[in-house]
This record gives structure tokens, sequence and C-alpha cells, in this order.
């Protein structure tokens, strides 16, 4: 797949950044969070609901209120270290329209039990005339008092709750489990033995989203209750 210029820039400057690494620092983030992770092979991802793989790209799509919208998912053949630990680089790109209004590139990293850990995204944000609009959304664990989050537990049970991103104002997603063992229809398929999360921010109230995640697959749909809109994973490329 060919790299974009603006790609090669963004993770030159990500790779070349000024400031002093900060080591992985555990922070409780919340009363079943796992215990302290250990990161020995943190790019060989085996999480069921997250199996993250090289060289795959999961595309969704649904009908907004802003239009249609087209989501791309792909992990790249390249890493990066962040606060001591070696994290994949997902590549995220949302259209509306068929414009593109938002891409990302989204950093994790499994702990030896199965967590899968979040560690950040840089983002740049379109606007409909295709300028680049800003960057809000970036965060980086380690910088300005942002701390890793969790994505995926290793053994998800219902009531299980968990921050997802903690950068104070700007990233604070939270998630908790709220369905195991349940049986989804998608326009790919029905998956059973899926997991569902019920995901918030207190910096956006009143928006709460269901998702659901199918094992050996990953996301498979995402809900905006306020919106009433649905968005299904439709192709594995």
């Amino acid at each position: 797949m060919k790299k974009s210029v603006l790609f090669i820039g963004i993770l030159s400057l990500l790779l070349c950044s000024c400031y002093k690494p900060t080591e992985f620092r555990f922070q409780s983030l919340s009363k079943t969070a796992p215990d302290e992770p250990v990161f020995t092979h943190s790019t060989q991802f085996t999480n069921p609901y997250f199996p993250a793989r090289e060289n795959t790209t999961y595309i969704y799509e649904g009908e907004t209120e802003d239009g249609m919208e087209h989501i791309e998912e792909r992990r790249l053949n390249v890493t990066r270290t962040i606060m001591g630990v070696e994290c994949i680089i997902v590549n995220f790109r949302a259209y509306v329209n068929g414009n593109l209004v938002e891409e990302a590139f989204d950093w994790y990293a499994q702990d030896d039990a199965g967590t899968v850990w979040y560690f950040g995204e840089a983002v740049d944000n379109y606007l409909e005339d295709g300028t680049l609009a800003d960057h809000a959304g970036s965060w980086e664990a380690g910088v300005d008092g942002a701390e890793a989050g969790i994505l995926m537990l290793a053994a998800p049970r219902m009531g299980m709750k968990y921050r997802e991103e903690f950068y104070p104002d700007n990233a604070e997603d939270e998630a908790q489990v709220i369905g195991v063992n349940l049986t989804i229809e998608t326009p790919l398929g029905t998956y059973t033995n899926c997991l569902k999360t019920k995901n918030w921010s207190k910096l956006e109230p009143g928006i709460i989203e269901h998702k659901y995640y199918a094992p050996g697959v990953g996301l498979v749909k995402e809900v905006n209750l306020q919106e009433k809109e649905e968005i299904f994973l439709i192709s594995i490329l």
C-alpha cells in the first residue's frame, strides 16, 4: 500500500518529537482494572475482540444526519514506542458523502495478559472543501498529563468499567461491559458470542454509544442512541 506524503510527514514528526520520553506508569483505571501490566510482546495481538491483523482493512458504513459515513481502518506495518512500550499504528479514515473529514493514527499495545491499551492518537480534521481544520482530539500518553487507557479487556465480564482514554478536558472516553454471548446480525454476516459495551464521555454529556465486538473479528456494529444512527462492518479486505 503506497504511503501518502501526509502520513510520512506525520510519522516523521511523531518519531522525532523533542520532548523526553516517559516510561509507562500504571494508573488504576477502575476497581475492575487489571493488575500492573507487563508488555513483553506488545505488538502481537491475541485478544479475540481486537485482533488488529496486519495488512487488513476494515470498512464500516452507515447513514448519519450529515450523510453517508464511510470508515476505513488499517493496521500499518510500522510501530512507535510510547512511554517505553512499542505500539502498533492503526490508520483511521472517516468520509462523509465521499469527503474525507478525519484521519487519525491510533497507537495500541497488548499486555501479556491480553488487555489492549490505547496510548493516544494523532488526528487531522478536515473542512468540507478538504482544507485541514485542526488536530482536535489528538493526545499521547505521558504528555501533558495524558494517561494510557484500555480499549479492550483481556477477560471482559458483565458490569466491568474502564477508561478508554484520559487527557483531562480533551479526551475522557469511558466504557462498560453491558452484554456478553450475544448474537449480532450485520450486512457482512451473523456473529455469535459477541461483546457489547456502553461508551460515553463526560465531555459530551447526553451522547451514549453501544459497540458490539465479535470474537476473531473485532468491532462489527456501533449505535448512537441519541441520533438512532447505526454503523456496520461491511467488508474486510
